[in-house]
């Protein structure tokens, strides 16, 4: 693949990674359904490590064309108004105590995943939010969480009525009914699989924690026999084929499958990612219209013997400036095909003239290098003429002066003819 050929590169779906605890040291992590499927679909999964200070790096994570964020601990309570819940500090040491492994806050991850879901919303890029990815993204647009849903909601029920939301000992196999929401992304792609009347389907999900209040950009999708609300997105912020994908899902579509297999427990379980991706390609190709990116010249045999020629007329050209040789008559020849070709300009497209101009050379200040060579001859004889009549002392301080300049003229001078030749051959 050509270097510059962008059209040919997939496209980059920004994931940020969990850190655990592996023999005692910490390492970072992202659950292999995820990246199955985003590869699956065409996209390339790019993992943003959990490490400190990476929140002031993701420029150089660029360009993203999508972002997926999925599992990890709790977003941190001051960042959505946590103060309302109520909890007395009984009750949260003893959600502490019930959830270890997800109440330890991870402010990095936090940061990270924040500045990121902004940066979605502020470029339009495609977003999917995967159990915690949606809580990042309801906090992201200024909605609020519960901070334990047993404690603030499904207290509120009778015991028989109580939605298990979370099963330490079963995470893949437990399930609990939604119902979905008519005229959403998620209704068409369980249509098949929807009784009329229920509008039912059974997800996996694992989390203690879900949207409270919904921000006020999002449609929900999907609720859960309590209330909670189990999907959401921006239809004003949803059309893949256009680029446009905004989306949070409190359940695991990854997940729902029967033990030991690769199926789906329903059709409709890959197509939050396959959409997602459609979105993320569209995306990408939007993007890469805005930005001109010359295409590879593609030259026939005639052309390609004379760019042949060229290459080795700036080679042998680089040679003579850097060694300081004289140049053989036999060179002569091969020097010319180099000069005429600065001298017209009729070899060069467009882009290649823009190429040049950028290095700061352009055809026509570059000159003939040939006549400079000839000129060689007479400078010498010039100056050995002048120095013929100089003092030793000032001989050998121009001695040094030429030394050093000459050092400092053959390393600008290399770079410059090796980027030229470099750029004709790529």
């Amino acid at each position: 693949m050509a270097s510059n050929d962008f059209s040919e590169i997939l496209p980059r779906v920004l994931i940020v990674s969990r850190r655990s605890v592996r023999k005692n040291k910490f390492v970072d992590f992202v659950g292999e359904y995820h990246l199955d499927l985003i590869v699956g679909y065409g996209a390339v999964p790019v993992i943003v490590p959990r490490v400190s200070g990476v929140h002031m790096l993701l420029n150089s994570f660029e360009p993203i064309h999508g972002v997926l964020l999925c599992e990890g601990e709790d977003i941190d309570p001051s960042l959505y108004e946590a103060e309302i819940s109520g909890l007395s500090p009984e009750e949260l040491e003893e959600i502490r105590r019930l959830h270890t492994s997800d109440t330890a806050i991870d402010r990095e991850k936090d940061s990270i995943e924040l500045s990121l879901a902004k940066l979605c919303l502020e470029r339009n890029i495609p977003y999917l939010g995967i159990c915690r990815g949606s809580q990042v993204l309801n906090v992201a647009c200024g909605g609020t969480l519960y901070q334990d849903i047993g404690k603030e909601l499904s207290k509120k029920f009778p015991e028989n009525e109580r939605v298990v939301h979370i099963d330490y000992d079963n995470y893949d196999g437990h399930r609990h009914a939604v119902k979905v929401v008519e005229n959403t992304p998620l209704n068409n792609w369980f249509n098949d699989s929807l009784e009329e009347e229920k509008m039912e389907i059974w997800v996996n999900s694992y989390h203690h924690q879900g949207v409270k209040r919904l921000a006020q950009r999002f449609v929900p999708m999907a609720f859960a026999p309590d209330g909670l609300i189990e999907g959401f997105y921006d239809p004003d912020a949803y059309n893949p084929e256009e680029g446009k994908f905004i989306m949070g899902l409190q359940f695991h579509p990854e997940r729902m499958r029967p033990p030991d297999s690769d199926e789906f427990d329903y059709p409709g379980c890959p197509s939050a990612y396959q959409e997602f991706v459609k979105a993320v390609i569209a995306y990408q190709k939007k993007l890469n219209s805005t930005i001109s990116v010359p295409k590879p010249l593609k030259l026939n045999q005639e052309m390609e013997k004379k760019r042949k020629m060229i290459i080795r007329s700036f080679s042998l050209a680089k040679d003579l400036y850097s060694t300081g040789s004289e140049m053989h008559p036999s060179k002569e020849s091969e020097l010319q095909a180099g000069a005429e070709f600065l001298e017209s300009n009729t070899a060069l497209s467009i882009q290649q003239e823009n190429r040049l101009k950028q290095m700061g050379a352009t055809v026509r200040n570059a000159g003939s290098y040939i006549e400079r060579l000839k000129q060689n001859e007479e400078r010498e004889r010039l100056a050995r003429n002048m120095m013929g009549k100089m003092s030793a002392e000032q001989l050998a301080d121009l001695l040094s002066f030429y030394h050093m300049m000459g050092k400092i003229c053959s390393e600008v001078l290399e770079k410059k003819v090796h980027g030229i030749v470099t750029d004709l051959g790529s």
